[in-house]
């Protein structure tokens, strides 16, 4: 028979935890995966469910506790994010050629540099590719079993944290974007948006070499898209 003071500290232990993860989670000044706290935490602690629990807790707040793919961070809640703008740092834009680059890499990854090319229509510079991932927001995903092994390119969980998406389902989807403007409303009737593979390499994926992230592609300097 169980001893009923056996688990008498369990809301307690349960406690603690969640203060623990709270902790390690708001000092963190970026994202964090849940399995890197669980060293911190009780053998039995579900740490998925210490997560959901606290976001809960904190759905109400100025801050909100988000998930940003495999990670989770604090963040100013939607609503209040005005109020901050005035503190941020002022940063370059974007060019044309980055935003519509990071679109089709979004939407189309994993993809190739000369399929970047080929949906944009215009050849695109190393530097275009350097900005987003000196920016974090892409990354070089692995090689495409073609002839000459490009690499393929995909996005980042800091580009889910900038632009504020769970995952890249969150993605607009093509109704959203005719609202915005960003669409013809006069697109074909067989138009559909891609759905971007959002996980591990494919089948036609290998792997990235071990000096890849030196040399994959030699760097270039910036210089404007040209039509192709």
């Amino acid at each position: 028979m169980n001893d009923p003071l056996e688990h008498s500290d369990q809301p307690e232990l349960h406690a603690r935890n969640l203060r623990v993860l709270e902790a390690l989670l708001f000092a963190s000044a970026e994202p964090v995966e849940l399995g890197d706290v669980k060293p911190f935490l009780s053998e039995t602690a579900d740490v998925e469910a210490l997560a959901r629990e606290l976001q809960a807790s904190y759905s109400g707040r100025g801050v909100n506790l988000v998930q940003r793919g495999r990670k989770w961070a604090f963040r100013t809640a939607e609503d209040l994010n005005f109020l901050l703008r005035r503190e941020e740092t002022e940063s370059r834009p974007l060019s044309r050629a980055a935003l519509e680059t990071l679109a089709v890499i979004a939407y189309h990854q994993p993809v190739t540099r000369a399929e970047i090319e080929e949906l944009r229509g215009v050849s695109t510079s190393k530097g275009t590719l350097d900005v987003l991932m000196e920016a974090g927001w892409i990354r070089m995903r692995g090689r495409r079993r073609t002839p000459g092994r490009p690499v393929t390119y995909g996005t980042t969980e800091g580009f889910l944290d900038h632009f504020g998406l769970e995952t890249l389902g969150d993605l607009p989807g093509l109704e959203e974007l005719k609202g915005a403007g960003l669409l013809s409303s006069r697109l074909p009737a067989s138009f559909q948006m891609p759905l971007p593979h959002d996980g591990g390499l494919r089948e036609d994926e290998d792997p990235l070499d071990p000096d890849d992230m030196g040399d994959a592609e030699p760097v270039e300097t910036e210089t404007e898209d040209r039509e192709i």
